[in-house]
């Protein structure tokens, strides 16, 4: 199956029942597989007339309490960043693929780039906080768009899974279970006004027709969900529950590969540049060689590079100018080396053998 097939059936299999999008390469393939299987799944499809409608459908959407997803690439998701923003204030549970390709602008549709991690994570204006799975296979693609609407629906968060043109247009073989774990969201305690949060700073979900009136609004607003916009306590109280809810569940929300834990180089990984860094550990077995790759990425776990206690430098290619690499760089106590490529090919084991003896 290809990457995007297996994104569209992980989505279906998760309880998606709802796609609001616009094709764009290299993406297209899940909008076109949703638009064949959401109907027999009863669900809906729908192809806006572009990508702020689509964000903006999928938004409204959620609030049926519907499962909901759109899928885009570069420029469609530079364009859905304003309502990304809404969604995070408004809390809305919702999930957005972005399959990249090179950048900026139009820059190359049908190569693979890693170019908008800092975009998914910083791109809204304002303070808040998102989660983002990076997949490196068909079958993660599936399996990480899963875990992807039951993040989202638990922390009332968009959550995105950026992947690829490189593994949304591979093909693999995929296992795809008879069933799937869905977690749906909390439901709005009885007597609890729509933002009051527990302990954990996520307020319980009250869609509309579920008998709760809701006030859903990008104003900064109070526990009730009216409009507060002049009150410093209660901007400062909202946004900064808006970003604990996730950073202070990042060890929970973790999750990464290690390999090789007593090594001295370590590869530090997220997407399709970890098969090329498998390809080499594979074929030059080392123990003074160790891999960690990283299946979330935001909200970033600082204690994972704390799983090789004898790195003396870690390394890290990406396919971008050196994105993620700063948030190691900020976290690492060891060097931390760049190995930044673009022009939509991935990285050849002969590039990492070379960064490998420079820094041996």
């Amino acid at each position: 199956m290809q990457g995007n097939a297996a994104c569209a059936e992980g989505a279906i299999a998760a309880g998606c029942r709802f796609f609001g999008g616009y094709p764009i390469t290299p993406s297209t393939e899940i909008a076109e597989t949703m638009a064949r299987r959401l109907p027999k799944a009863g669900g809906v499809f729908i192809s806006m007339e572009d990508e702020l409608a689509s964000i903006a459908a999928v938004i409204g959407a959620a609030w049926t309490g519907t499962r909901a997803m759109t899928a885009t690439s570069g420029p469609g998701f530079s364009l859905m960043m304003e309502n990304i923003g809404y969604a995070a204030m408004t809390e809305t549970p919702c999930v957005i693929v972005n399959i990249q390709r090179g950048g900026p602008s139009t820059g190359q549709p049908t190569r693979a780039a890693q170019g908008d991690m800092l975009q998914c994570r910083f791109g809204s204006h304002g303070d808040y906080s998102i989660i983002a799975l990076t997949p490196n296979s068909v079958q993660e693609m599936f399996d990480l768009t899963v875990k992807a609407f039951n993040l989202a629906d638990r922390f009332r968060v968009p959550t995105f899974l950026i992947s690829d043109e490189t593994v949304g247009h591979m093909r693999e073989r995929v296992t795809i279970p008879d069933s799937v774990d869905i977690v749906p969201p909390a439901p709005l305690a009885e007597g609890s006004l729509p933002y009051e949060a527990g302990e954990d700073g996520i307020p319980g979900f009250a869609p509309f027709g579920s008998g709760r009136s809701v006030h859903v609004t990008g104003l900064t607003h109070d526990e009730r969900g009216y409009p507060d916009t002049t009150d410093p306590e209660a901007h400062d109280r909202l946004v900064r529950r808006l970003v604990a809810k996730v950073e202070s569940a990042r060890h929970d929300i973790a999750d990464y590969e290690v390999i090789n834990p007593d090594a001295e180089r370590v590869f530090v990984t997220y997407g399709p540049p970890s098969r090329t860094v498998a390809q080499v550990m594979r074929d030059h077995p080392d123990e003074s060689i160790g891999h960690l790759r990283f299946r979330v990425v935001w909200p970033f776990d600082e204690s994972a590079l704390g799983k090789f206690p004898d790195a003396k430098v870690f390394l890290m290619p990406e396919l971008n100018m050196g994105q993620m690499v700063r948030e190691v760089q900020r976290h690492a106590d060891q060097p931390v080396v760049p190995i930044a490529k673009i022009g939509g090919e991935l990285h050849t084991p002969a590039e990492l053998l070379q960064a490998l003896e420079a820094h041996g």
